[in-house]
């Protein structure tokens, strides 16, 4: 049987500048308030969704997430949190809609978006303008 090669192997041993692409790239299921807050902690960027379950849009936005996380400039966590598993989370960020999109610059929330289904490049270049806005900045 004959294998045939492909740029598996370009793209995964040459990729120097690359931190195991696949884990900080992919989404993480945050249990709730302490477990988001761990994150936004550890991150100098984080983009965290609020979702809930039975949500089609927010269900969409998940593959999106793991591609804007590889696709923008800033070194970006990324997040998801159902507010309905720790109530006050909705009263702490005024969630009405979701999805709903919160950026984490330096562990402070910097910009929202709840807009529903939101392309993967306007949405990296959303995190991108914030994280580079908020980061030229001196508070």
């Amino acid at each position: 049987m004959d294998t045939n090669t492909t740029s598996e192997s370009a793209d995964g041993s040459e990729a120097l500048g690359v931190e195991t692409a696949s884990e900080p790239a992919r989404p993480v299921s945050l249990a709730d308030e302490d477990a988001l807050d761990a994150l936004v902690d550890e991150a100098d960027v984080a983009l965290v969704e609020f979702y809930t379950d039975g949500c089609g849009i927010c269900a969409s936005m998940e593959p999106v997430l793991g591609n804007v996380a590889r696709g923008v400039d800033a070194d970006v966590s990324v997040g998801l949190i159902n507010p309905r598993d720790d109530p006050p989370l909705v009263e702490r960020f005024d969630v009405r809609s979701v999805p709903l999109f919160v950026l984490f610059v330096d562990g402070e929330p910097v910009a929202r978006r709840a807009e529903g289904f939101v392309p993967g490049d306007e949405l990296a270049a959303w995190v991108d303008e914030h994280a580079a806005e908020t980061g030229g900045r001196s508070g």
